[in-house]
């Protein structure tokens, strides 16, 4: 069900719909709330939105569930750092900036 719900967000991100896109997501994420490429998908749609203080959460979020994966964490700690900038945080987005460079070394 959540391989078949992400193939709908694809395609609602293709065609511009990014509250259809998170709408999808968001249900993905309700049979599957521990996925951290989930809670990963929506921050970014939500960073796409312009709603940086929640995308700033859900890459938080993902980042708690995803021990060990690096790449995920580096690009969730990239998003974390673009919603602070939006935010005007500057030393929060310079650190999350450093959390990402170190994951990525």
């Amino acid at each position: 069900a959540v391989v078949a719900l992400l193939e709908k967000a694809d395609y609602f991100h293709s065609t511009g719909d990014l509250v259809a896109e998170a709408a999808t997501i968001e249900r993905a994420l309700r049979i599957n709330p521990g996925d951290a490429h989930l809670w990963s998908r929506l921050a970014a749609v939500r960073l796409e939105q312009g709603q940086a203080r929640q995308a700033e959460q859900m890459a938080l979020k993902s980042n708690s569930l995803a021990a060990g994966n690096n790449h995920l964490m580096a690009k969730n700690w990239l998003m974390v750092a673009r919603a602070r900038w939006a935010l005007d945080d500057a030393d929060g987005a310079h650190q999350a900036e450093q959390q990402a460079s170190e994951l990525r070394d």
